[in-house]
């Protein structure tokens, strides 16, 4: 765009006018964020988290695995043992720092799994259409037939205990949710006009997805992703807290619920702890989340 220069008074220097240059629809998205405290704490509230387990080796003050009789359930504020112990006397902070570590893990991979593999067949599902796009969505509604929390049970069940296992059950749970969303903003998408016409011009299926179809379906799959960080938190924690999740001795969120709920009449606020943890993570997940929707609802 060229620059204007308005007219000057004699002997006086050209004012220059420089044109408003549009910040586009992502940057909309981000000033509307930055302008939103809730969105701001939620964000702080997980970076800190995030932060707190990946420098647990540097900032944890004892051995996240390092067992002692003689300090069982200690109470908080104990001297050397800030949040007290638990039933084997292992520092619960230590166990909570290194314990995010797989709790987040468990959390946003299966949801970025779901994403990656969800939106690409709810593409191809959407944009072929036809008998193809009703047989896989025909199947895929199976899985919602059952619960989220049956479901992942059943398939952890079935696979068996351990990490890898928990990873993959949950992840087939979310898949079909993604499709579906997937699936409906293509099929909206495809019947536009401007993708007819690529398609008239003899663009390439692949050519028009990328180009055409993509970047105008991530934006609604990303939203209603990112909603399922929360439950994938909670589902997560909840197979770990029924023995179908991480292994012990292993440091996780859910896991420790489970073994310090015998504690719960001799020091509740110790067996609390993890509990809370869980309720922070998933709540920050869930604000952050229900923010980046409502800022990504704006139009330029």
């Amino acid at each position: 765009m060229p620059v204007s220069a308005a007219p000057a008074l004699p002997g006086a220097a050209p004012l220059i006018t420089t044109p408003i240059v549009s910040p586009g629809y992502w940057g909309t998205v981000w000033a509307q964020l930055r302008r939103d405290p809730i969105a701001i704490a939620a964000a702080a509230v997980l970076l800190l988290l995030v932060m707190a387990a990946l420098l647990a080796p540097w900032l944890a003050p004892a051995d996240p695995y390092k067992a002692s009789m003689i300090k069982r359930l200690l109470p908080m504020g104990s001297a050397g043992h800030w949040l007290g112990t638990d039933e084997l006397g292992r520092d619960l902070l230590t166990r909570l720092m290194y314990g995010g570590r797989l709790s987040l893990l468990m959390g946003v991979v299966p949801v970025a799994a779901a994403f990656v593999f969800g939106t690409s067949i709810g593409l191809f599902a959407g944009y072929v259409g036809g008998r193809v796009n009703m047989l896989i969505m025909r199947t895929l509604d199976i899985f919602y037939a059952f619960p989220s929390v049956l479901l992942a049970v059943a398939i952890a069940g079935a696979l068996g205990p351990g990490l890898s296992n928990s990873l993959l059950a949950l992840t087939l749970v979310f898949v079909p949710q993604v499709v579906r969303v997937a699936e409906s903003v293509t099929t909206q998408v495809r019947a536009l006009d401007y993708v007819e016409a690529a398609r008239m011009s003899g663009a390439s299926a692949f050519s028009i997805i990328r180009v055409h179809v993509l970047g105008n379906v991530l934006g609604p799959i990303f939203v209603y992703a990112s909603g399922l960080l929360s439950v994938s938190m909670i589902l997560a924690s909840g197979l770990s807290f029924l023995g179908l999740g991480v292994k012990p001795p292993e440091p996780e969120w859910g896991l420790m619920l489970n073994t310090l709920r015998s504690a719960i009449y001799l020091n509740p606020w110790i067996a609390a702890l993890p509990g809370a943890m869980i309720f922070i993570t998933s709540i920050a997940f869930n604000v952050l989340a229900d923010s980046v929707r409502s800022a990504m609802e704006l139009r330029t």
